[in-house]
């Protein structure tokens, strides 16, 4: 079955940098759309920024210039480097791939297990 396995999380200061990555592992056939959303306590899982099979990018408003999201197919994985991290990016981060499996068709929507990032003032 296909996995993807979260990393990088963790405590840093205001202003400070993180990287997290998001790899799929399994019997893969291709992967298309790769994202990154996060989660508050309270609030609503929502959508950090998104990568197409082609290298096209969105960003929510909140992380525009200081997050940015890449891809490497050759090892299936997402990047999501944040810089100048400000409390308020305190969350579970999540990533999520639509991918098609060896010998399938049709795509399918996986998530990481959760990675904490927690910023402090």
């Amino acid at each position: 079955q296909v996995q993807l396995v979260e990393s990088g999380g963790g405590l840093v200061q205001d202003g400070g940098s993180l990287r997290l990555s998001c790899t799929a592992s399994g019997s893969i056939r291709s992967i298309n759309a790769m994202r990154w959303f996060r989660q508050a306590p309270g609030k609503s899982r929502d959508l950090v920024a998104a990568i197409t099979s082609g290298g096209s990018t969105n960003y929510a408003d909140s992380v525009k210039g200081r997050f940015t999201i890449s891809r490497d197919n050759a090892k299936n994985t997402v990047y999501l480097q944040m810089n100048n991290l400000k409390p308020e990016d305190t969350a579970v981060y999540y990533c999520y791939a639509d991918l098609v499996m060896s010998g399938g068709t049709y795509s399918y929507r996986y998530w990481g297990q959760g990675t904490q990032v927690t910023v402090s003032s």
